[in-house]
C-alpha cells in the first residue's frame, strides 16, 4: 500500500478517535451543568406564570420578544458601521450569528458575497502570513549575525516559536482590552479572543453589543476590527508553518515517486528483452543475474566474469550478438584482447577446442580460458580453413561472441 493511502487512512482514524474522545470529555464536563440550568429555568418559568397568572402562550410570546430584541441593544446593526462589522464576520468565516439578514435580498447577497469574499480573504491572510514569516526570518538572521552565531539562518522551529509568541501576545493584549470595555472576566476575554481568531465564532460572547457601542464608541469599533484582522494574519502565519506542511505531504510523496520512476527508466538499457542496469546487473525474464532462475532452478555452470556461459542446447539457442552500439554498454563488456598478444600457439588452441568437441570453450573449462580474456568464446575453424594458409594466421583476431544467459 502506498504511503499516501496509509497516511490518509491514519488521519481518518485519528480524527474520528479524537472526535469520540472530545465527545466523551464534553459530556462529562457539561451535561450535569446543562441539566441543572434547565431545571432552574423551568422553576423560574413556573414561578412567573403563577405570580402574574399568565398562560403558556403569553409566556412564549414574551420569550420571543426578549430573544429578538437582544441584538437591538447594541444599536442599529445594519447602519454602515454595523454592516461593516457583519461583512467582516462573513469574509473571515467567523459568523457570530449576533445579527443575520432577514430580507430575501439580504440573504441572497450574503451568499454571493461569501462566494467571492471567503476565497479572497483566505488568500489575503495566507499572503500576509507568508510575509510575517519572511520578516521573522530576516529579524532572526539579523539578531544572530549581530551576536556572531555560527548558524544564522532561521529554521522552521524558530519561526514556529516566533509566530506562537506573537499569537499569544495578541490574544493576551486583546483579552485585556475586551475585559475592560465589555466588563468580562479576563478568562472569558481570553476565551472570546481564541474563539474569534480561530474563526469558530460560537456567538455566545460578541463584542460591540452593549450600550450602543457601534454608534457611540468609534475608537472601540476600530480596535475590534484591527484586532480581528491582525490576529487572523498572525494565526494564518502559524497555520502556514504547522498545517500546510502536513497538507502538502501527500503531494510531495507523489512527486517523489514519479521522480524515482523516471530516474529508474533513464538508467536502464534494454538488450533484446534483457535490461542491463547502471550497476551492471542483468535483469532477464528467465533468469536473474545471480545465476538463479526466476522459478528457483540454479544453473549448472558459471564463469567468473559478468558473462554467464550455459552448456548444452540452451547455450546454442540463446547465444546472440549484441546489437547495441558498443559505446552504450562498453562498461559492461569484458575487454577484447588481440590473439597475437596472448602468446598462445595454435596447438594449445586446438587442445582447448577439443575439450568439448565443438571448438567452443564452455564454463567447465573456464580455468584454462581465464588466461585468454576472462571467458571469451573462442571458435576453432580448423576444419574450414584453407590448407594453403598457415594455422597461426587464423587466430589473429578474437571472435566477439558473448554468451549471455537470458
Amino acid at each position: 500500500m502506498k504511503k499516501q493511502n496509509v497516511r490518509t487512512i491514519s488521519l481518518i482514524v485519528c480524527t474520528f478517535t479524537y472526535l469520540l474522545v472530545g465527545a466523551a470529555v464534553f459530556d462529562a464536563l457539561e451535561s450535569e451543568t446543562e441539566k441543572r440550568r434547565w431545571e432552574a429555568l423551568q422553576s423560574v418559568e413556573d414561578r412567573i406564570i403563577r405570580k402574574y397568572n399568565i398562560s403558556q402562550e403569553d409566556f412564549k410570546v414574551m420569550e420571543t420578544v426578549v430573544l429578538k430584541s437582544e441584538p437591538h441593544k447594541a444599536g442599529q446593526q445594519w447602519k454602515f458601521t454595523g454592516a461593516f462589522y457583519y461583512a467582516t464576520t462573513v469574509l473571515t468565516t467567523i459568523g457570530y450569528g449576533h445579527s443575520t439578514p432577514t430580507t430575501r435580498g439580504g440573504k441572497l447577497f450574503t451568499m454571493c458575497y461569501a462566494i467571492v469574499g471567503i476565497p479572497l480573504g483566505l488568500v489575503m491572510f495566507q499572503s500576509i502570513g507568508e510575509r510575517v514569516n519572511r520578516l521573522s526570518s530576516f529579524v532572526i538572521k539579523a539578531v544572530r549575525t549581530s551576536l556572531r552565531c555560527k548558524r544564522t539562518i532561521a529554521s522552521e522551529v524558530d519561526l514556529i516559536c516566533v509566530v506562537t509568541t506573537l499569537s499569544s501576545l495578541t490574544i493576551a493584549g486583546g483579552a485585556a482590552a475586551f475585559s475592560r470595555f465589555e466588563g468580562w472576566s479576563y478568562f472569558d476575554s481570553v476565551y472570546y479572543c481564541f474563539i474569534t481568531l480561530t474563526t469558530i465564532g460560537f456567538g455566545d460572547m460578541v463584542a460591540l453589543q452593549k450600550d450602543n457601542a457601534l454608534n457611540r464608541k468609534p475608537e472601540y469599533v476600530m480596535f475590534a476590527l484591527i484586532f480581528i484582522l491582525f490576529g487572523l494574519a498572525i494565526v494564518a502565519a502559524s497555520l502556514n508553518l504547522l498545517v500546510l506542511r502536513f497538507v502538502t505531504m501527500n503531494t510531495e510523496d507523489e512527486r517523489r515517486d514519479e521522480a524515482q520512476a523516471m530516474q529508474a527508466l533513464q538508467v536502464a538499457v534494454k538488450l533484446e528483452g534483457d535490461v542491463i542496469t547502471s550497476n551492471g546487473s542483468i535483469l532477464s525474464g528467465y533468469e536473474g543475474h545471480d545465476g538463479q532462475s526466476l522459478n528457483g532452478t540454479n544453473t549448472s555452470s558459471m564463469c567468473s566474469c559478468r558473462c554467464i556461459c550455459l552448456n548444452g542446447n540452451r547455450h546454442k539457442r540463446h547465444q546472440y550478438k549484441l546489437r547495441r552500439s558498443p559505446t552504450h554498454i562498453r562498461h559492461l563488456l569484458p575487454e577484447v584482447v588481440p590473439m597475437q598478444d596472448l602468446n598462445y600457439d595454435t596447438q594449445s588452441m586446438h587442445t582447448i577446442g577439443a575439450l568439448n568437441g565443438s571448438g567452443i570453450m564452455t564454463g567447465s573449462h573456464m580455468g584454462m580460458g581465464m588466461g585468454m580474456g576472462m571467458g571469451l568464446d573462442v571458435v576453432d575453424d580448423t576444419e574450414n580453413r584453407s590448407p594453403h594458409k598457415p594455422p597461426h594466421k587464423l587466430l589473429k583476431r578474437n571472435v566477439s561472441l558473448l554468451s549471455f544467459r537470458i
